[in-house]
């Protein structure tokens, strides 16, 4: 079962950093280009689906299918690279939060960010994730 809940895990982070690096991309087009309402109402649907429906799914799945795979193999606890790990987790789930606020100021067209803000914010998950892969990968400590 142990790779079936790192597949799963696998996937989970996948789809998770899908929305994690296109919702900003999206409030960037919302602050620049969002002129007429229809516009706004189209990427107000679309952030607020990929974020209800991909991305806060796609987040709990990685919690949970990472969390089993720790109780799986609690010895990976006594390595360095898993903590730096969950360190890296812990803050793409504060990056996820502010997502969730930024889309509610969409959703009451009350954006208070440029495009430039977000266009920067949206590197922040990839650095992260950069991070991870060598982690998880290499074990450095």
């Amino acid at each position: 079962m142990y790779l079936t809940f790192k597949a799963l895990h696998i996937i989970s982070v996948v789809c998770w950093f899908a929305g994690l690096f296109y919702l900003p991309r999206i409030f960037v087009y919302y602050t620049e280009r969002a002129k007429t309402e229809e516009t706004k109402q189209v990427l107000q649907t679309m952030s607020f689906k990929l974020l209800k429906y991909i991305t806060t799914p796609a987040a709990v799945a990685t919690w949970v299918f990472g969390l089993i795979l720790l109780i799986q193999n609690p010895y990976l606890f006594e390595e360095g690279w898993i903590h730096a790990k969950l360190t890296c987790v812990i803050l793409l789930t504060v990056y996820h939060a502010y997502l969730i606020k930024y889309n509610h100021d969409v959703q009451l067209d009350a954006v208070k960010k440029s495009g430039k803000y977000f266009r920067i914010f949206n590197e922040i998950p990839t650095i992260i994730l950069i991070i991870v892969v060598f982690l998880a990968v290499l074990k450095p400590f």
